[in-house]
């Protein structure tokens, strides 16, 4: 979800929520602490250099119990930050604190932002001999077909 999507869902909302990936709720007294952009550059494990630009929200709990952000105050904090920082739009990842500090795509359903999980992966699989996803699934059809056919005793 890039920013300009988050700024055109929070029109028209009273209330922001925030959905963890198992369904649970961020608890409503959650503060955005940060809204900026991040630059990584990098070179993946086969020695291509690359840049990734994505802007982040770090929610953040406190014992503020009584803490509410409306989609008003989070719409104009990210319009300042659009402003003063002169970001883009770009794709946005949360910062959430779990058991470490977590990172998620974002989503938006049913009226809620939905927190998507992220995953690592290899983006240099051709030169680290990993196998794409299609060349694992014809190995294993391979194997399956050659191995396991009705009356060849393998089950």
């Amino acid at each position: 979800m890039k920013l300009s999507e988050v700024q055109s869902a929070l029109v028209g909302l009273n209330e922001v929520r925030f959905e963890l990936p198992n369904g649970d709720r961020v608890p409503e007294h959650f503060h955005v602490t940060e809204v900026g952009q991040i630059d990584k550059y990098f070179m993946d494990c086969g020695g291509t250099v690359r840049k990734e630009s994505v802007i982040n929200f770090q929610l953040f709990t406190a014992t503020d119990y009584d803490h509410r952000l409306s989609a008003q105050k989070l719409s104009s904090i990210i319009s300042l930050s659009q402003k003063q920082l002169s970001l883009a739009d770009l794709e946005v990842e949360v910062e959430f604190q779990g058991t470490t500090i977590e990172k998620y795509h974002l989503a938006f359903e049913r009226g809620a932002f939905r927190l998507v999980a992220t995953k690592t992966d290899c983006l240099a699989k051709d030169a680290c001999g990993i196998p794409t996803e299609t060349e694992t699934q014809k190995v294993s059809t391979v194997a399956a077909a050659s191995v396991c056919t009705p009356g060849s005793g393998c089950c």
